[in-house]
Order: structure tokens, then sequence, then C-alpha cells
């Protein structure tokens, strides 16, 4: 039984409460396939009316869609882009060009230039804010630039380190 305030849903019957802002003309619940019959009946609503029946077929109307059309080519053809994010997620790995030999030779092509965005990522502003602060660097420029030195100097070490290990050890 309909307790105070609720109606029947037209579609399946069931009771529900109409949401007070359309009280008045709310006639279908909210589940889906009423939702569904609601848009059916409210269209066929419209097109029962006298001056809706050529709507759609009226040269008026055609030339009103035949020039919406032409104004928005491939418009319902292409499909809708995914929400792509704005920035990568992971960082880039920069590449190595060097070979870790013990003789250096001239590199057979310029490193890749990277922006700031591509070195540092978002969990990482405590090293952006030291880079800027020591070598008080405000552009992001010369932020990106002193992060590649700094990586290139760290590399260098690393290498050194494995190199002089391997010379130190008794056994080859």
């Amino acid at each position: 039984m309909a307790q105070s305030g609720q109606r029947k849903c037209l579609c399946c019957g069931d009771f529900f409460t109409p949401d007070p802002r359309n009280r008045d003309r709310q006639r279908y619940c909210t589940e889906a396939p009423c939702r569904r019959a609601s848009k059916t009946a409210s269209q066929a609503s419209w097109l029962s009316q006298p001056k809706n029946t050529t709507y759609f077929s009226d040269p008026i109307h055609v030339s009103r869609v035949q020039a919406w059309r032409a104004a928005h080519p491939g418009y319902s053809r292409t499909k809708p882009l995914k929400n792509l994010p704005l920035q990568d997620s992971c960082i880039t790995q920069v590449i190595d060009l060097i070979d870790e030999t013990s003789v250096r030779v001239e590199m057979s092509e310029p490193p890749v230039i990277s922006a700031l965005q591509d070195l540092l990522t978002a969990p990482q502003p405590l090293l952006a804010g030291l880079i800027a602060h020591l070598f008080e660097a405000t552009l992001q420029d010369d932020i990106a630039s002193t992060a590649r030195r700094l990586i290139q100097l760290g590399n260098d070490v690393i290498n050194r380190s494995r190199n002089e290990d391997r010379q130190t050890c008794a056994f080859p």
C-alpha cells in the first residue's frame, strides 16, 4: 500500500516517492527500464502534436539539418576520445649514451634534452626544491639542466666504483 506522498509508476507498477522538484509531473520511477519507458512516452506525446508531425521531414527542417551537418562534417562518424591524462604517469628513463668502459669515446648522437616534467614527477618536489635552493635556480630549464648534470655525475660515480671493484677483485 502506498504511503503518503507516494505514486504508482506507470511502467512497473511499483510505488515510489517522486522528486520534490517534479512532484506534480513525475509519473515514472527512477529504474532504468522505467526511465526508458518515460522517454518513449514523452517522445510519442511530442510527435502526436500537430505542429510536430512534420518536424523531421519538413523542407525547412531538412535544410536546417543539412546546413548543420555541412558546418560539422564527420560529427556522427567520429568516436569520442577517451579521457587521456594530461601528463605521463611514469618517469621517462634517461638513456645513458656513454658505455661503461674505461676509455670514453665521443658520443655518436647528442643526448635527448627533456623538460623538467619528464625528469621529475609529482612525488619528487623535494628534489626540485633542493636543486633550486642549492644552485639558486628559479627557472625550470635551469633546474632541468642542473638535474641532468647531477644525474650524469651520479652515473659517473657509479660506473667508476664498478670499474674499481673489477680492478681490485682477486679473481677475473
